[in-house]
């Protein structure tokens, strides 16, 4: 590298983020690894892979971070710190996976880059991890000269008029913190309804072949067992991952004198959002990406709009 290329990588900060393995969650619960082992091993479970996971994953972040010190100043950031951190507009963000840690990346990040790195092909798919730390040293030279090229994700956000703001990558939950009946009054358009059931799924591109399509394929079974053919291309709810639009899907609608089950599934644009009113007494919630301690409150009175986000996620490929 030139000098005047280290001067300029030195300016430049990577931040890496990393997230504790299952190994390590359970040793902070139980506070020793004998005592982890003793949990794992009594539930009849695999010790040795927990200890595997952990080795393999603590291998790449060494190699991972060697690797892009060549590239600027690297801060190594835990997932658990994501909501608080404040990320500059010239940071190059470096995820070390799951799947689900890019995707939690993504949501605090306001045009930032994201290059997601698998930390073990053998034992993640890596659907949002297009890259091993092997391929880092070439990867990072390319990222950092002239930009590789990227994939876009548009993203879901809620907004209440008490001023709060929660975006998703994957999808958004409306509804109860428990298993009790979540009321509302739905708005799309010009139609409201008021239901009540048990919480409304917002879905992106991205996360259109997740929690929706296990949605999609309840009801096409529930469908098929009362001897009704679904409609042709139900079956699929996936769509691309920079699509204008958004997808709802009520579950469980109840249909009684007050309640009715006519707005259930559907396409959320910019110039359709949805619209939904609390009429929860208490634990109404609203939370994004399956993250249950990364919510709002939505108890009664408080209005939603849910609707595209005006910024989006940007996943180098």
């Amino acid at each position: 590298m030139a000098a005047s290329e280290s001067r300029k990588a030195e300016d430049r900060k990577i931040i890496l983020v990393v997230r504790d393995t299952r190994l390590d969650e359970l040793i902070a619960r139980f506070n020793t690894l004998q005592q982890a082992q003793f949990y794992i091993e009594h539930l009849g479970a695999d010790f040795g892979d927990y200890l595997a996971e952990r080795e393999q994953y603590r291998a790449a972040t060494r190699q991972v971070e060697e690797a892009l010190r060549r590239f600027g100043r690297v801060q190594r950031l835990d997932r658990r710190y994501l909501s608080t951190f404040l990320f500059g507009a010239d940071d190059v963000v470096v995820v070390l996976g799951q799947d689900g840690l890019v995707a939690n990346t993504l949501k605090y990040l306001d045009g930032q880059r994201v290059v997601g790195v698998n930390p073990d092909a053998r034992r993640w798919d890596g659907v949002l991890l297009p890259f091993q730390p092997n391929d880092l040293p070439r990867l990072m030279g390319e990222e950092m000269r002239a930009g590789r090229p990227v994939k876009h994700v548009t993203m879901a956000k809620a907004q209440l008029n008490t001023g709060a703001v929660l975006y998703a990558v994957n999808d958004l939950f409306i509804g109860p913190r428990s298993h009790a009946s979540a009321r509302y009054t739905l708005t799309v358009g010009q139609v409201a309804e008021r239901q009540s059931s048990s919480g409304i799924i917002v879905s992106t591109g991205m996360g259109s072949t997740g929690w929706l399509k296990s949605l999609y394929a309840g009801w096409a079974g529930a469908a098929a067992a009362m001897g009704v053919a679904p409609p042709a291309g139900t079956l699929n709810a996936a769509f691309p991952w920079d699509a204008e639009r958004l997808h709802y899907f009520v579950r469980e609608p109840f249909p009684s004198r007050t309640t009715g089950a006519s707005l259930v599934a559907g396409p959320v644009s910019a110039q359709v959002p949805l619209q939904v009113v609390s009429e929860m007494a208490d634990n109404g919630v609203i939370f994004s990406d399956g993250i249950e301690a990364d919510f709002l409150e939505f108890n009664a009175g408080t209005h939603a709009t849910i609707g595209l986000a005006e910024r989006r996620g940007h996943l180098v490929v």
